[in-house]
């Protein structure tokens, strides 16, 4: 595993992703794509089970190439790598997402690449997040963080879909479905987010998973790399766009312990 950097590398990340930056503050319009995490609803409201979205993963593809949700009725996990979509099932199998398929909550980003690590494992999850943390210019903002490699282990878990009355996310996550792929290849993404963000999405590192051939996978829970690469994006720029349904209009966002729930619906049940 690389090194942590010194201050110098430090300056230099932060210089590099400056640099997609015009003056006083505007973006470069790199072919029309902003350097943001758009995200649709919030994870408090997943919390209070507003599991059914209006928006289409056809116009969520239009924000970005790379990413993570769930679908409505919180059927299964999305991925997103390289523009290609994929729907995460309970049974951990993963198939193509249909352009009418809608989300109550997703995160994408146009994917970058600004900085990269090789890996020379085993390095565990935790191993990794804290080298990453050791490199990351800042903690204050959102990076978007891809690794592939070869895999010793990943653990993952998939939420299997609810039917009306739906119980909120905690209850929710009982019933999630966990997988264990060993001697596998394939790639982990995800968003890396700031403590402050909780409730509005992960605090930390929420990373899905979805095998070489792209047809397995789900939501991580934790692994074992034994090589690859790592790639970090930062992306200064988030924009949230909330749902105009009546669930989301009816829900009670205020009264949720969002670093308590979130937390206690990500365990491994």
């Amino acid at each position: 595993m690389a090194p942590a950097p010194d201050d110098h590398h430090c300056l230099e990340f932060a210089r590099h992703t400056a640099a997609h930056h015009a003056g006083s503050g505007a973006l470069h319009d790199d072919n029309e794509r902003a350097h943001e995490i758009y995200q649709t609803s919030t994870l408090t409201a997943l919390l209070d089970a507003v599991y059914d979205g209006g928006l289409t993963y056809a116009e969520l593809e239009e924000h970005g190439d790379f990413g993570l949700g769930t679908f409505n009725a919180l059927d299964g996990e999305m991925v997103a790598i390289d523009g290609e979509f994929f729907h995460l099932h309970a049974d951990g199998s993963a198939t193509p997402v249909q352009p009418d398929e809608r989300t109550p909550f997703a995160a994408v980003a146009f994917f970058r690449g600004d900085e990269q690590v090789e890996l020379d494992g085993p390095v565990t999850r935790a191993e990794l997040e804290a080298m990453l943390d050791d490199r990351l210019p800042t903690h204050n903002l959102f990076y978007a963080v891809r690794l592939d490699g070869h895999f010793r282990a990943v653990t993952t878990r998939t939420a299997a879909k609810q039917q009306r009355p739906y119980p909120g996310l905690v209850e929710a996550s009982k019933s999630q479905v966990v997988q264990e792929f060993a001697d596998v290849v394939g790639t982990i993404a995800g968003f890396r987010s700031p403590d402050y963000a909780q409730g509005l999405t992960v605090a930390g590192y929420h990373l899905h998973f979805i095998d070489e051939s792209r047809t397995r996978g789900g939501h991580v829970f934790d692994f074992t790399v034994e090589s690859g690469t790592i790639r970090i994006d930062q992306d200064p720029g988030l924009h949230v766009e909330l749902p105009e349904t009546a669930d989301f209009f009816s829900a009670d966002l205020d009264h949720h312990d969002d670093d308590a729930e979130i937390t206690e619906a990500e365990r491994d049940h």
